[in-house]
């Protein structure tokens, strides 16, 4: 274990002096998957890894502005990545992470979409990380940069005035009085035709306007999200356990982007415990607003045969060689994906968790 931390803490020094993105809007997967394949037992296989992925990274930028007490104005300026990250830097420098997290997360959250959900999954990975392989000043630093570049690419997504306010009236007018079960939620959501999804400028132009999808408002509504912290913590279990098997069946729309239809409540997910319970009802709703806006723009309108599925999975996988065939794979969403659909599979024992990462690998590019 004290190889694996030092591996990742090698890593992130190397991922540190490289930017949050690459080609001009691609994400920066890089310290998300080296530390899911540390904690999978594949710190082995890392740096031989990374050594391939940095070479289609870009020089981190530099900081040409301080951030000061006008921070809003600097949100979702991606122009100003250097400086937010000297900023959050700054801030960790002087007290502790968790005090950070607790008052930027309310501040960020309703951006939950900021880089196509790549500002929160990376914040995920970090803070599960500090939570359990502790603190080191590497560990702290990503921290920062995850922040970093959520608070660069922020952008307000549909309904985001209601996240303080969960139980407002506006709430209760568009509840359903026999709340669905997650997975029927998710079968319910109305579907854009991919004709549709580009004249509006996919996840970023859509984010927004959620709203005006007939249908989608109903479906976001349709659920109930507790009020109590502990039973929060399982119903956003109960998001990401229904989006990894909804994958199985409908990730061919766009495998790729139905990725963060689930790594993104999941990195919610295991952020929470870090978090002022105060913030856990708001952050399921976000991340149940993410899950059902990427599903909507993205998910085929009609399922995959299971004919075809069962091609695609061996019948009897296990999670130590679906994750294997993951990082053999080598694309960094399969093996994210895996990281997630593994956390899923731990808990409901349905093997529909691991066939759809075979499912992934089938639909992405190795």
């Amino acid at each position: 274990m004290e190889q694996g931390r030092a591996t990742l803490d090698e890593s992130y020094d190397r991922l540190h002096k490289t930017g949050p993105e690459f080609r001009g809007f691609l994400s920066n997967h890089g310290p998300m998957v080296v530390e899911a394949m540390i904690r999978h037992g594949h710190d082995d296989a890392v740096l031989k890894w990374l050594d391939g992925y940095v070479q289609r990274l870009e020089l981190f930028p530099s900081s040409s502005e301080s951030i000061g007490s006008d921070w809003n104005k600097a949100l979702g300026d991606v122009r100003r990545v250097g400086d937010w990250t000297r900023y959050f830097e700054d801030i960790l420098a002087e007290q502790p992470w968790r005090t950070t997290l607790n008052v930027w997360w309310p501040r960020l959250l309703p951006g939950i979409a900021a880089g196509a959900t790549h500002g929160v999954i990376r914040v995920g990975h970090a803070v599960r990380t500090l939570t359990t392989d502790g603190e080191s000043p590497l560990r702290i630093r990503e921290l920062a940069h995850g922040l970093a570049y959520w608070a660069a690419r922020w952008q307000r997504v549909s309904m985001a005035s209601n996240f303080w306010d969960v139980g407002a009236e506006e709430d209760s007018r568009h509840a359903n009085p026999h709340p669905w079960p997650i997975d029927l939620a998710l079968a319910h959501l109305p579907r854009m035709d991919p004709s549709q999804r580009d004249e509006g400028g996919g996840l970023d132009g859509w984010i927004s306007r959620m709203a005006e999808i007939s249908g989608w408002r109903d479906v976001v509504y349709g659920t109930q999200i507790p009020e109590k912290p502990e039973e929060i913590l399982t119903w956003l279990a109960h998001v990401v356990d229904a989006a990894v098997v909804h994958y199985c069946e409908y990730g061919h729309g766009n495998g790729i982007m139905m990725v963060h239809s689930v790594t993104a409540p999941n990195a919610v997910w295991r952020a929470l415990p870090a978090l002022d319970r105060h913030w856990w009802r708001a952050s399921a709703l976000a991340a149940w607003i993410a899950a059902t806006s990427l599903t909507t723009i993205y998910a085929s309108l009609v399922p995959m045969e299971s004919t075809r599925l069962l091609e695609i999975s061996p019948t009897t996988p296990t999670p130590q060689d679906t994750f294997a065939r993951a990082v053999d794979h080598g694309d960094e969403h399969v093996i994210k994906f895996a990281d997630t659909a593994l956390d899923v599979y731990a808990r409901t024992h349905d093997s529909r968790a691991l066939a759809a990462v075979y499912q992934a690998g089938s639909l992405i590019k190795p």
